[in-house]
């Protein structure tokens, strides 16, 4: 069964979220993209998987975040990734992503996402955007690993 990855607009419970947040709750939400609903009188459960960096850009938007961290299983995104020539990336601009994307530098189904959530976090905007590996996350957002991503 084939089921559609429709762009995520919003988030139904965002501005709860928002103020959970504001009390200084850590709040876990949309997880693996969360359950996808179609907006009018009633909020209705459709068949769709909703891609969780996405998700993620949408709810650093509705909580007005400053810094979005996308945590992967690789310390910096790559140029080449896979190939003998890969080349890691410390810093990129919305407008190097865009022409990455365009040149298929970015596979949809592992790093794609990861730089098209940046992209719409930073249009919304976001300041700043790390990617990097979970064991790097802290060095990562101090800038001294992993891949920052600005306007």
């Amino acid at each position: 069964m084939v089921v559609p990855s429709p762009l995520p607009l919003s988030i139904v419970q965002g501005e709860t979220i928002r103020d959970l947040m504001d009390l200084g709750t850590i709040v876990i939400a949309a997880g693996g993209g969360g359950v996808p609903v179609t907006a009018g009188d009633k909020s209705r459960g459709v068949e769709a998987v909703i891609d969780k960096d996405l998700s993620a850009a949408v709810i650093a938007s509705v909580v007005r975040a400053d810094v979005m961290l996308l945590l992967t299983d690789v310390e910096r995104v790559f140029l080449d990734y896979g190939k003998s020539n890969q080349r890691p990336i410390d810093r990129m601009t919305v407008q190097e992503c865009r022409s990455y994307l365009e040149q298929g530098q970015f596979a949809s189904g592992s790093m794609g996402p990861k730089v098209e959530s940046a992209v719409m976090f930073l249009e919304s905007g976001g300041k700043r955007v790390v990617i990097s590996s979970l064991e790097k996350a802290e060095q990562a957002l101090a800038g001294r690993t992993g891949t920052t991503i600005v306007p």
